[in-house]
């Protein structure tokens, strides 16, 4: 059994950083191409991160077009934030399953239903914004292409991890009274 689990825990590290290398080049190509639109060149707003066009907004208004990148930006961000931290607590391996309650463990859960809460309000608020953008007659890509889908997805989950952490937290009270009272 410990091979098995041993074994998971190595590709899941391993999915983990491609994963996480992958959402750094989306946000680092986000970011970028926001920048150099704004500053060099106005033209490539048409052709942004994977050919997704914001011209009609950039032509409409510079300040609603730094608005909606800020929120594609930030959502990506925080997606690599929180695969650097799935990443990081395996590379630490800070996870034991000999003792998986452990006060690491419950740090790590609460703070990842934090980040995971904070990925599905900004996608729902980037997702309002581009819709009520669309009803002011802008075309705007689908939210697909805008990598802001799924806010639904991203809340459900931050409350899914922010039950388990409490139940991590019972057991490691728990736990802490057992090895006392040893």
């Amino acid at each position: 059994m410990k091979i098995r689990t041993a074994l998971m825990l190595k590709l899941l590290y391993i999915l983990s950083w491609i994963i996480f290398i992958g959402v750094c080049i989306e946000a680092g190509g986000f970011i970028f191409n926001a920048i150099f639109t704004l500053i060099l060149n106005p033209a490539d707003a048409k052709h942004l991160w994977q050919q997704v066009d914001l011209s009609g907004l950039y032509n409409y208004d510079h300040g609603q077009f730094l608005v909606e990148m800020f929120l594609i930006s930030l959502v990506a961000v925080l997606r690599a934030i929180l695969f650097y931290m799935i990443v990081k607590i395996l590379h630490d391996k800070k996870l034991d399953m000999a003792q998986p309650f452990n006060a690491e463990m419950g740090k790590f859960l609460l703070n990842i239903s934090y980040v995971t809460l904070a990925i599905g309000l900004f996608s729902y608020w980037g997702v309002n914004y581009a819709e009520w953008l669309s009803k002011q007659g802008i075309k705007m890509p689908d939210v697909q292409s805008l990598r802001l889908a799924g806010a639904d997805v991203w809340l459900f989950m931050s409350v899914t991890l922010f039950v388990i952490a409490q139940i991590f937290k019972r057991g490691i009270e728990l736990q802490t009274e057992n090895d006392l009272t040893i």
